[in-house]
């Protein structure tokens, strides 16, 4: 039985501001943005290419904005991704080297909330699971 994470639940202080960041800035796709009630608001967002989206919101979630720490991302290519994010205004760290194996490199940036997000490169992967090196 496959165990499929597809959604994490990002907590955000100003909805419209993070929808912003994430769509506009980060360049997630918009899935949806739905007003349930006038307690409830939930907007969907999933980055270029991945199986698991985020979802922020009112009424979903009692978790403090900013509280979502160490979530990470992966592409093929840091250096064109770190450019895109200063392109779009996103304050990015600079590339950070921990070893010359592939999956080595990071970069890391916040939301406007304080949620931290880490980049990482991975340039290729094995079948089955396994790394290439």
């Amino acid at each position: 039985m496959d165990w499929t994470l597809e959604v994490m639940v990002v907590p955000v202080s100003d909805l419209d501001r993070a929808k912003h960041f994430y769509a506009d800035q980060l360049g997630f796709t918009l899935d949806h943005d739905t007003t349930i009630s006038d307690e409830m608001r939930v907007v969907q967002l999933t980055p270029p290419g991945s199986g698991c989206s985020i979802v922020i919101g009112t009424g979903i979630i009692k978790n403090t904005p900013g509280s979502l720490k160490g979530v990470q991302l992966v592409v093929s290519d840091l250096d064109k991704a770190r450019a895109q994010l200063l392109e779009r205004g996103v304050e990015v760290s600079e590339i950070q080297v921990f070893n010359d194996m592939d999956g080595g490199r990071f970069v890391y940036f916040d939301d406007p909330d304080g949620n931290s997000w880490a980049v990482q490169e991975i340039r290729a992967r094995a079948t089955g699971g396994e790394w290439k090196q």
